[in-house]
């Protein structure tokens, strides 16, 4: 039996449901490690983020997500978790695109936890 693991993506800042092209992205662990010799390694926090293309619809919450700076945002995945991020805030440079009418949003938190 199949088991649905990839799709539509559900994305919500502040409770607030965006329309996204699924193009969706959270972090698995909370640490990056690099080898240092084999065997040796060091261990560095990692931020917490969420990545998304949204789509820069009429009623796009602009104002809210530039100068938020403690959301909380929520990404739900196909694979039955979510990801949530809290004391979220804006991170690197946005821009619309008028080509595809998609916005790329980059939030980065302080605490990102997977729940079911």
């Amino acid at each position: 039996m199949g088991q649905k693991v990839a799709g539509t993506v559900y994305f919500k800042v502040d409770g607030r449901q965006l329309t996204v092209t699924g193009e969706a992205e959270a972090p698995v662990g909370d640490v990056t490690r690099d080898t240092i010799a084999p065997g040796y390694f060091s261990e560095v926090d990692r931020v917490p983020y969420l990545k998304v293309s949204a789509v820069h619809t009429p009623d796009f919450p602009l104002d809210e997500i530039t100068q938020g700076t403690d959301m909380t945002v929520q990404c739900d995945f196909k694979n039955g978790k979510s990801y949530v991020l809290s004391g979220a805030y804006l991170v690197g440079e946005t821009t619309s695109t008028g080509d595809d009418g998609k916005v790329a949003l980059e939030f980065h938190g302080n605490e990102g936890r997977w729940v079911q």
